[in-house]
């Protein structure tokens, strides 16, 4: 019974250290964070993708903890207010950066 005890306490210790490796930190996200952002960044490309005003290859898309970042070189002062406003309308977006820049 005393080696049961110490074979369960070695897998519990195990258990609890894998579940300390998946958790996330201001800096570094979590495995499920990783792809709920990675799901946020291609609904968001896929949406700037189908409107047609918008050039896509010339927008950058990046997630982190559900804030998405554009970056990039568009036309106009429309263009830059419209990805905005496309990116925000995705579910799991709690923010948007706007780092795009007029060609």
């Amino acid at each position: 019974m005393r080696s049961f005890n110490r074979f369960a306490t070695f897998f519990f210790v195990i258990f609890l250290a894998s579940l300390l490796g998946c958790a996330s930190t201001s800096k570094q996200e979590g495995t499920g964070e990783y792809v709920d952002d990675t799901v946020i960044t291609s609904k968001v490309k896929a949406a700037i993708f189908d409107d047609p005003s918008l050039k896509s290859a010339e927008i950058n898309v990046e997630t982190f903890k559900g804030v998405v970042q554009l970056s990039g070189f568009v036309n106009s002062r429309e263009d830059i207010n419209k990805a905005v406003r496309v990116a925000r309308e995705i579910p799991g977006v709690t923010s948007v950066k706007n780092d795009m820049r007029l060609k």
